[in-house]
Parts: C-alpha cells; sequence; structure tokens
C-alpha cells in the first residue's frame, strides 16, 4: 500500500509538472510574440519618420537648387502639382531637371509625391518635360518610374511669400503682380520678350495634412526662403 502511495503521489508531481512547465512556455511565447511585434511597430513608425524627414529634405534641396531660365517659368503652382525648374545633381553641363511634386491616388492610397525629368538642355526639350510634369500629376494610377512615394497625405497647400505677406499663388492678385513683373522693359522692341515670364518668390511655404494613425499626424508646416532675400 506505501509503495503504490507512493507511485501515485509521483505520477501526480509529475503531471503538476508537465502543466507548470506548459504554462510557462505559453507565457514565454506571449511575451516573444509581444516583443516581436513591438519591435516591428517601432521600426515602422521609425520608417515612416525618416522618410518623411527625408522627402522634406529633398524638397529643400529642389528648391535650393532652382534654375530660372530666360523667358521661361522656374516654379509654378497649378493647384494640383508644383512644377520647377532646377539644376541637374549629376552635372552641370547635362541641362536642368523638372521636378514635380504633387499629390496622388495610388492603389496603396493618396501619397505626397515627387517626379522628375531626365536633364533636358533645349527650351523644347524643357517645355516638353514642364508638360510631361503636368500629365503625371493628372494620372492618378501611378506607375512612372521615375516617381517616388515620400508618405500618405490627406491634403496640402502651397503660399509663395511677395510683398511681406504669404498668399495663394493662384489668387488673381498675385497673377496680375506676375504679369506687371513680366512686361518687356521700357523702350524695348515692340514684341521683345519678358526677360522672365513668372519671377522667383521670396520664400515657398508647403502645409501638409497627414493622416492620423501613422508615425507623425496632423499639420507639418516647411518655409523656405530665397538665399538673396534679407530677413524682415
Amino acid at each position: 500500500m506505501r509503495a503504490r502511495r507512493q507511485a501515485g503521489l509521483t505520477l501526480v508531481e509529475l503531471l503538476i509538472a508537465l502543466f507548470a512547465m506548459s504554462l510557462l512556455a505559453v507565457l514565454a511565447w506571449r511575451g516573444l510574440d509581444g516583443m516581436t511585434r513591438a519591435q516591428a511597430y517601432t521600426e515602422t513608425r521609425a520608417d515612416e519618420v525618416l522618410t518623411l524627414q527625408t522627402g522634406l529634405a529633398q524638397w529643400g534641396a529642389d528648391l535650393e537648387a532652382m534654375e530660372q531660365l530666360r523667358g521661361m517659368k522656374a516654379i509654378e503652382w497649378n493647384g494640383r502639382v508644383l512644377r520647377l525648374t532646377r539644376r541637374s545633381t549629376a552635372n552641370a553641363t547635362e541641362g536642368v531637371i523638372v521636378v514635380g511634386w504633387a499629390r496622388r491616388n495610388v492603389p496603396a492610397g493618396s501619397l505626397w509625391m515627387r517626379w522628375q525629368s531626365p536633364p533636358v538642355a533645349t527650351r523644347g526639350d524643357i517645355e516638353q518635360a514642364w508638360q510631361r510634369a503636368d500629365l503625371w500629376a493628372q494620372n492618378q494610377g501611378g506607375g512612372d518610374a521615375r516617381e517616388v512615394a515620400i508618405a500618405p497625405l490627406e491634403d496640402w497647400q502651397v503660399f509663395y511669400f511677395r510683398d511681406n505677406a504669404w498668399t495663394n499663388p493662384q489668387s488673381s492678385d498675385i497673377t496680375a503682380s506676375i504679369v506687371a513683373t513680366a512686361q518687356p522693359p521700357a523702350g524695348a522692341a515692340s514684341g521683345a520678350a519678358a526677360p522672365n515670364t513668372a519671377p522667383v518668390p521670396d520664400g515657398v511655404r508647403i502645409v501638409l495634412s497627414l493622416p492620423a494613425g501613422g508615425a507623425i499626424g496632423g499639420q507639418v508646416t516647411r518655409d523656405w526662403v530665397r538665399p538673396q532675400v534679407t530677413p524682415q
């Protein structure tokens, strides 16, 4: 009887030990799974922040490298795409690059995106690249090899700084000011072309409306001031 009782107690202890070990294994698995999920979430959010920072840095670099060509626009916002002409990053002798920034609808959602043309040197090629940037902004299907997605974007606004005020580039007052500035100088021959079709604004501001749920949500504002402008 004593031997049987001891054997029965040993079996119960063994079952209890197995149960405790399985419980510890489940708890350990849940802990590791939680740590893995937390690490993946942190890495995803860090990548989102880094991508947005890189995009904003590229935005500033494009404006800093903006090139004003005689008789052509250096920058224009038409409510759909912001286009600008900048120096080539590879070789200055290759010509200039036309860059487009827009909010576009793609299968992944609404994104802030950048497009750039190959280096162009002739006036005809520049005008063609300028038009292509606008067509790219209208094509909401995506798939252009020269486009880069920056960040999810609900909406964005562009403002120019002129006459000591931030204004809508599409306002009638700004348009009239550009036309007046672009007129040929007094005494020029009839039919003479204007030196520049549109002067570069003293500053450019973008206001990005980022969707909630990401690493950064709400509005992000970024200002750029033309280097030749003296702060007031």
